[in-house]
C-alpha cells in the first residue's frame, strides 16, 4: 500500500515509453509532460507595385540601381553588333617597306594592279553593305554610298549618312555594276535580289530556287566574252566545269575582299544568301513599311521563325549588324507587346555589352508592368532571360544581370511562369548563379554591385519556395549550405539578409529542409549574429525566431547545438526585454488615447508576434531535459513569462498568453534546486486562475495542465482547495473531451495523495463522473483509464465498505474493471498493427496492473 502511494506522488504525467518509438506514439505526444509549440508562419504582404528594390529597402535611393528609367533606340550601340569573325590573323613577321617612288619600286615585289573603275567598284560594295542600313523611318531599305576614303567605322555609325549626293538605290547599283565591273561576288547579291524579288511565287520557290541552289554550288556558267551569263539565261545552268587540282574552285566570289568581306570577315553559304532573300528580306520590307503595332508584331513574330529556320539567330551571321539596327530603331515605337517580341529577338542573336544591357533593361521594363504577365506567357522571353543568365559572365555583365534577374523575379510573382522556371530547370540555375556570386570576396570591386544583383536572386528563390517541386531541388542542390554562406557573406546587406530569412522560413516549415538546414552548424551563429545586429528590425527578427523554433521543435540535437552556442539565451532575454517594453509601451499609448474599438490595435500587434515566436523558442528548448532544467533556475526567463500572465488578458491575445501558459507549465516539470518556477509558483496560481476563468477553452486546458505539475506541491494543493478550483476540475469530466478530461483527473490525482482532501470526491459527485470517463474513453485510450484508475486506487486507500467509498457506481465499476482487464474484449484487433501495438504497450504496462489491484480491493470488500 505504502509503495502504491509513493508512486502515486511522482509526476503525473511521467509516462513509460518504448525503448523503440513506433509512428503511433506521435498521438501521446500531446501528453507529455513539456509539449512544443506551433504557430503561424510570419506574413509577408506583396508588393503593390513591381521594383528592382523593394519600399522597405535599406539602399538609399543615390546608391542603387534605378527601376524607372527611358530607354531608346539610342540606348543601344551600333558598333557592338557586328557578328563574331571565325578567322584570326596572324601578325606580320617583317615590317612592311613604305614605297615612295617609282625608283625605289624593287622589281621583285609584285604590287596588285589596280582594277578599272576601282572607286566605282569600291562604292557599289559599300552600297551592298549598307542597303538595308535603316536612315530614316521612311527609307530603311534605300542604300546611301559613301565615299572610298570614309573610315569603315562609319558604316556602323548610329547617325544617318548625310552625303545625298551620293545617294543610290539599289536598282542604280545594280546597272552602274553591269556595265561598269566583271561579275563578282557582291554585284551577283544585287542581281540575285532584283531577280528574286520578282519571282516570289511558290512555283518559283519549289522549282527555279532548287536549281539556283544547285547552280550556286557548281561552277557558273559564262559566256563568250568571260562573263557570267544574264540571270534570265543562268536557269538551267548546263556547262558546269569541274575544278582540277592545280585550279583552284571558281565560285564567283573573288570580289569578297571588299565590302561586308572586310567588315564581318565571315562568309556566307550560298543556302543562307538565297534564304535570306526569300524569307528574311521581305519581312523586313514589311516592318520598314507598317506603321501599325499589331502587325508590327505580327512581323516580328514571323521573323524570329524565319531566323531560327535559317539558323541565324546568335552572333555568327553575316547580316547581323543591319538587321540589329533596324530591330533597335522599333524600340522607339512605345508599345509593350512590340518590345517584347524586339526584346525576344534581340537576345537571340546573342549581343553583349552595352546592347545586353540595354535589352535586358527593356525586358525588365516590360515585366514590370504586371498587365504585360499574360503575353510573356505566350511568348519565350524567359528562355531567352534564363539563357542570359546561364551564358554571361557575372563580372563583366553584372549590371545586364541584374535587370535580367529583375525582370525574372518579376515573372516569378505570376503562378503559371513560376511553374515553367521550376519545369526549365531554373532552380539550379539560380543556385549555381549564387555560388559563383559568393566566391567574389569582400575586397574585390565587384563585391558591392553583385550584392544588387543578389538581392534579385534570393527574392525569386522566395518566390520559388511556395512550389513543392522546387522545394524539392532547392534541397537536393544544397541551397541550405550555399544559403547561409551568402548570409554569412552579406551581414552587413539588410536587403540581402532579409530575403535570405524569408526563404528559410518558408522552408523550414518541411521537415526535409528544416533538417538539411540544422546540418548546417554555423546557421545558430550566424542567426544569433542577426539578431544581435538587427534587434529592432521586426521583420528580420520575428522570421529568424520562427526558424529556431521550426529547428527545435523536432528533436534534441538542434535544441543542443542552439543552446550551446555562447550568448544564446542572453540574446533571447535581451530580445524579450525589448519587443516586451515595446508592447507596454504601445498599450499605454492606447490607453491614453481612450478605449474605443477603432482605436485598439489589431492583434497581435508586431511586438507581441515577435513574443509569440520567442516564447515558442524557450518552449521547445525547455523540452530537452537539461536545458529545460537549466531554463527553470534562469530567473530572468520565469519572470519576463510570468510578467506576460500579469499584464495580457488572453481576450487581448490568446496564442502570447497560452504561449506563455505552456512555457510556464514546460518549467514547472523539472523539481530542481533553485527552481524560479517554485519560488513564484503560488503567484503563478493566481496568475493561472485568471486563465481558467477565461472565456478561452484553450486557456482553460493550458491552466489546468500547469496546475496538474504545479499540484504536486502542498501549498499549491491548498490553494486549489481553497480557491474552490477542485470543483471546477470535476465539472470538466462532463466535457466529453479526452484531453481536458485527462489533464482535470491529473489534478484530482494529485489532490488524492493527501488523506484530508480525498472526501471531496464523493461530495462533489467526482467518483461517479470518474467511472464515467473510464466507460467512455477507456477502451480507446489507456492512459486517461490508468490516470481515473490511479485516482480511484488513492481515493480508496482507507476504504471500510464499498457503499461508503463508490456508492451507487461501486456495481457498474466492477464490472467495467473486469471487462477491460479482459485483452480479447478490451483491446481492437481491427486496428493498423502499430497503433494496435500502441495500444497493447499502454494497457499492458500502464493500465493493466494497477486496475488489476483496483479490482482486487473492491473484490476483497464485496
Amino acid at each position: 500500500m505504502q509503495a502504491s502511494k509513493n508512486k502515486n506522488t511522482e509526476p503525473f504525467y511521467k509516462l513509460s515509453v518504448p525503448k523503440q518509438k513506433t509512428s503511433s506514439e506521435i498521438i501521446s505526444e500531446a501528453r507529455n509532460f513539456t509539449r512544443t509549440l506551433k504557430t503561424r508562419r510570419p506574413f509577408t504582404p506583396t508588393e503593390e507595385q513591381r521594383r528592382l528594390f523593394g519600399s522597405g529597402s535599406s539602399r538609399a535611393l543615390q546608391s542603387r540601381p534605378p527601376s524607372v528609367f527611358s530607354l531608346h533606340a539610342s540606348s543601344f550601340d551600333l558598333t557592338e553588333s557586328r557578328p563574331v569573325s571565325g578567322v584570326r590573323l596572324s601578325p606580320l613577321k617583317h615590317k612592311p617597306v613604305l614605297v615612295t617612288s617609282a625608283k625605289d619600286e624593287d622589281s621583285s615585289i609584285s604590287f596588285p594592279k589596280t582594277l578599272p573603275d576601282a572607286a566605282e567598284i569600291r562604292k557599289v560594295s559599300n552600297a551592298r553593305a549598307r542597303l538595308f542600313r535603316r536612315t530614316s523611318w521612311g527609307n530603311f531599305l534605300s542604300a546611301k554610298t559613301m565615299p572610298p576614303d570614309q573610315k569603315e567605322e562609319k558604316l556602323d555609325s548610329e547617325q544617318p549618312a548625310m552625303m545625298n549626293d551620293l545617294c543610290r538605290t539599289n536598282n542604280d547599283c545594280l546597272a552602274e555594276q553591269r556595265s561598269n565591273t566583271p561579275w563578282s561576288g557582291e554585284s551577283r547579291q544585287l542581281i540575285c535580289n532584283e531577280h528574286i524579288s520578282g519571282l516570289e511565287s511558290r512555283d518559283f520557290i519549289k522549282g527555279t530556287a532548287g536549281k539556283l541552289l544547285f547552280q550556286m554550288r557548281g561552277e557558273r556558267c559564262v559566256n563568250s566574252d568571260g562573263r557570267f551569263a544574264d540571270e534570265e539565261q543562268q536557269f538551267p545552268c548546263e556547262q558546269m566545269k569541274k575544278p582540277g587540282p592545280s585550279q583552284p574552285r571558281n565560285t564567283g566570289w573573288e570580289g569578297r575582299e571588299t565590302g561586308l568581306q572586310v567588315e564581318t570577315g565571315i562568309n556566307e553559304s550560298e543556302e543562307e544568301e538565297i534564304f535570306w532573300h526569300l524569307k528574311v528580306l521581305p519581312i523586313l520590307h514589311e516592318l520598314e513599311k507598317e506603321d501599325n503595332v499589331e502587325n508590327l508584331c505580327l512581323a516580328c513574330t514571323k521573323l524570329y521563325q524565319a531566323l531560327n529556320e535559317g539558323n541565324m539567330l546568335g552572333k555568327r551571321f553575316k547580316r547581323r549588324n543591319m538587321l540589329l539596327k533596324m530591330l533597335y530603331k522599333l524600340v522607339d515605337i512605345d508599345s509593350d507587346p512590340l518590345c517584347l517580341k524586339l526584346a525576344k529577338i534581340i537576345l537571340s542573336m546573342k549581343v553583349d555589352g552595352k546592347n545586353l544591357l540595354s535589352v535586358c533593361k527593356l525586358a525588365f521594363k516590360i515585366c514590370r508592368n504586371e498587365k504585360n504577365d499574360y503575353i510573356i506567357q505566350n511568348d519565350c522571353l524567359l528562355d531567352c532571360l534564363l539563357e542570359v543568365l546561364r551564358t554571361e559572365d557575372l563580372q563583366k555583365n553584372n549590371e545586364a544581370l541584374l535587370y535580367c534577374m529583375g525582370a525574372l523575379k518579376f515573372m516569378s510573382g505570376n503562378a503559371v511562369l513560376l511553374n515553367e522556371m521550376v519545369k526549365k530547370g531554373a532552380v539550379e540555375m539560380f543556385l549555381q548563379l549564387m555560388k559563383q556570386i559568393n566566391n567574389i570576396k569582400e575586397n574585390d570591386r565587384y563585391f558591392s554591385n553583385l550584392g544588387h544583383l543578389l538581392v534579385q536572386l534570393t527574392a525569386t528563390l522566395r518566390n520559388l519556395a511556395d512550389l513543392a517541386p522546387a522545394r524539392r531541388q532547392l534541397i537536393r542542390s544544397g541551397a541550405a549550405s550555399e544559403l547561409c554562406v551568402a548570409l554569412e557573406q552579406r551581414m552587413r546587406d539588410k536587403d540581402v539578409c532579409t530575403y535570405i530569412v524569408r526563404i528559410f522560413s518558408k522552408l523550414s516549415s518541411y521537415n526535409d529542409f528544416c533538417a538539411a538546414l540544422a546540418d548546417c552548424s554555423r546557421c545558430y551563429v550566424l542567426f544569433l549574429a542577426l539578431l544581435n545586429k538587427h534587434q529592432k528590425q521586426q521583420d528580420l527578427v520575428i522570421r529568424i525566431l520562427f526558424i529556431l523554433g521550426n529547428l527545435t521543435a523536432k528533436n534534441d540535437q538542434p535544441r543542443e547545438q542552439f543552446f550551446q552556442e555562447k550568448g544564446s539565451i542572453n540574446t533571447l532575454i535581451s530580445l524579450f526585454q525589448t519587443y516586451h517594453e515595446l508592447d507596454l509601451n504601445t498599450q499605454k499609448w492606447y490607453q491614453e488615447k481612450g478605449r474605443e474599438e477603432k482605436n485598439q490595435p489589431n492583434h497581435p500587434s508586431e511586438a507581441e508576434d515577435v513574443l509569440i515566436k520567442l516564447i515558442r523558442v524557450l518552449a521547445n528548448l525547455s523540452v530537452h531535459p537539461n536545458i529545460g532544467a537549466a531554463l527553470a533556475v534562469a530567473h530572468h526567463v520565469v519572470e519576463l513569462l510570468v510578467t506576460v500572465l500579469e499584464y495580457k488578458s488572453v481576450d487581448e491575445c490568446e496564442e502570447l498568453v497560452i504561449n506563455a501558459a505552456i512555457t510556464i507549465n514546460n518549467l514547472s516539470y523539472y523539481k530542481v534546486k533553485s527552481s524560479a518556477v517554485q519560488d513564484k509558483k503560488l503567484h503563478i496560481a493566481e496568475m493561472l486562475l485568471k486563465l481558467l476563468m477565461s472565456n478561452s477553452m484553450d486557456g482553460v486546458v493550458e491552466a489546468v495542465r500547469a496546475f496538474g505539475n504545479l499540484s504536486r506541491y502542498h501549498e499549491i494543493c491548498d490553494f486549489i482547495i481553497q480557491k474552490k478550483i477542485h470543483k471546477f476540475m470535476i465539472a470538466l469530466l462532463d466535457a466529453k473531451k479526452q484531453d481536458v478530461c485527462f489533464s482535470a483527473c491529473g489534478v484530482l490525482l494529485n489532490l488524492t495523495v493527501d488523506k484530508n482532501k480525498r472526501a471531496f470526491l464523493m461530495e462533489e459527485g467526482g467518483i461517479g463522473k470518474l467511472v464515467d470517463c473510464l466507460q467512455d474513453f477507456g477502451p480507446s485510450d489507456w492512459q486517461l483509464a490508468c490516470l481515473i484508475c490511479k485516482t480511484l486506487w488513492n481515493y480508496s486507500e482507507n476504504i471500510t465498505s464499498l457503499a461508503s467509498c463508490f456508492g451507487e457506481d461501486t456495481e457498474t465499476l466492477l464490472v467495467l474493471l473486469t471487462s477491460l482487464l479482459d485483452a480479447e474484449l478490451a483491446l481492437d484487433y481491427s486496428l493498423d498493427r502499430d497503433v494496435r501495438d500502441y495500444h497493447r504497450l499502454y494497457w499492458e504496462r500502464e493500465f493493466k496492473p494497477v486496475a488489476e489491484k483496483l479490482l482486487e480491493r473492491i473484490q476483497n470488500h464485496q
